[in-house]
């Protein structure tokens, strides 16, 4: 090899090369696991199912309200917002969004409790490195959303599971908390509405989880980015209820409950009415983090206000109303297979977990393998519950289009029906 001056450059002479932590991480993703089954789908195949993503916003009956998008164009026309912003945000946007989840609480937030991020994942990421410090663990729950194990594992925090147990509706198991937390654990991340399980969690069982972190003394992250999005028997209720009894990080967006996941806004809530993470300088960290960070797009900053102060109730209705029946169809259907076991119906959030049977199946070896070789028969996508914590599970996308969905659902029983085990 010769450099530019025509001369050979010497074997190892060159200072940069790959970085440690990203080998570790390159495969705590949802994304690189659905392109590698997508990439089984044949060019001249069937028209593909996407029932692995969370990302509605393609079909026409999730679309967003045109109040949102009248927001958008208005703050743009009004050249107000071409500037940069504040990095934690802009004031009438915290003032907006604290407004806006104080709704659910008992007491009021102030826009200095709030942080505005690019979207939810860099709440979780802004989150986890605030806390970080040596030999420290956070407790996640399995399954889960494999986003927290990457950034864990990258800014080395070291992440510990405790089990959702699916014959209680996927309620945590607090006595698996309690064993695993020591003198290192900072904080224990809970998911309401579930993501991957499509469960909502109980105001009893909150106020469980509240005492046992109290107890444990650490704090809780709550990802309630499906907030409200629910239809089944229990209502939503935000963690931030239990912030005086155990400090809270609430991390949201407007992704899924406005159906708009590429615009990006995201935000960190501080439910702390007793001021233990001012006292104990961590959002401090959180301010820091967001002043080397990027900022979401300052015109939509400009628009929140208007998106949560106008949107109009009907439609969040019609979104649930859709997701209710999308999800009955998924229930109704996948009763049908015999080699899946649905534990749980769904009652929020955009997906539901089922359990896959391989001694009923040939030629399928585990649940990558069976995506793998749906997707190139049949054309439709799921995601592999490796991906989110449990080997040999399917976590199955219910928020797409009902005809969509109910034509998935045959083919995955078609192809069920065809590799089924004929040694009786």
């Amino acid at each position: 090899m010769e450099n530019g001056g025509g001369k050979p450059v010497a074997a190892g002479r060159w200072h940069f090369g790959v970085n440690s932590a990203l080998t570790k991480i390159s495969d705590i993703s949802i994304r690189p696991v659905l392109n590698m089954v997508m990439a089984n789908i044949p060019e001249d195949g069937l028209r593909p199912v996407p029932l692995g993503h969370g990302d509605p916003s393609v079909f026409p009956c999730f679309r967003t309200t045109s109040v949102a998008e009248d927001a958008i164009v208005d703050a743009v026309r009004s050249a107000k917002f071409n500037c940069y912003a504040s990095t934690v945000g802009i004031l009438p946007a915290r003032r907006a969004l604290a407004e806006y989840l104080s709704r659910d609480l008992p007491y009021k937030l102030s826009p200095d409790d709030i942080f505005l991020t690019g979207g939810c994942t860099q709440a979780i990421e802004i989150l986890l490195s605030a806390l970080v410090r040596p030999g420290a663990n956070i407790l996640l729950p399995r399954p889960g959303f494999p986003f927290y194990e990457a950034r864990a594992a990258f800014c080395g925090l070291e992440a510990r599971h405790f089990d959702l147990v699916p014959e209680k509706g996927w309620e945590i198991d607090l006595e698996a908390v309690k064993a695993l937390a020591d003198e290192n654990t900072v904080a224990m991340v809970v998911i309401n509405p579930g993501n991957p399980c499509g469960n909502v969690f109980t105001y009893q069982h909150l106020a469980e989880v509240a005492e046992t972190a109290k107890g444990l003394g650490i704090a809780v992250i709550a990802d309630e980015v499906y907030d409200h999005l629910v239809f089944g028997s229990n209502p939503f209720v935000p963690m931030g209820i239990f912030g005086t009894t155990v400090p809270v990080f609430t991390v949201g967006s407007i992704s899924k409950r406005w159906v708009v996941p590429g615009w990006r806004l995201g935000w960190i809530a501080t439910n702390d009415p007793t001021g233990v993470f001012r006292e104990t300088k961590v959002v401090d960290n959180i301010t820091t983090l967001l002043n080397i960070t990027t900022d979401p797009a300052t015109f939509i900053q400009g628009a929140i206000p208007h998106i949560l102060q106008n949107t109009k109730d009907d439609f969040f209705k019609k979104t649930i109303d859709t997701l209710k029946k999308t999800a009955d169809i998924c229930w109704d259907k996948l009763k049908e297979i015999d080699c899946v076991t649905c534990p749980h119906k769904p009652e929020g959030s955009m997906f539901v977990m089922v359990k896959l049977d391989l001694s009923q199946l040939e030629d399928i070896n585990d649940d990558i393998d069976f995506c793998s070789k749906l997707a190139k028969e049949e054309s439709v996508v799921i995601l592999p519950g490796g991906a989110v914590g449990l080997k040999n599970w399917l976590r199955v996308t219910f928020a797409v289009d009902p005809s969509s969905l109910e034509e998935g659902l045959d083919r995955l029983k078609s192809f069920c029906q065809r590799h089924a085990n004929k040694i009786k």
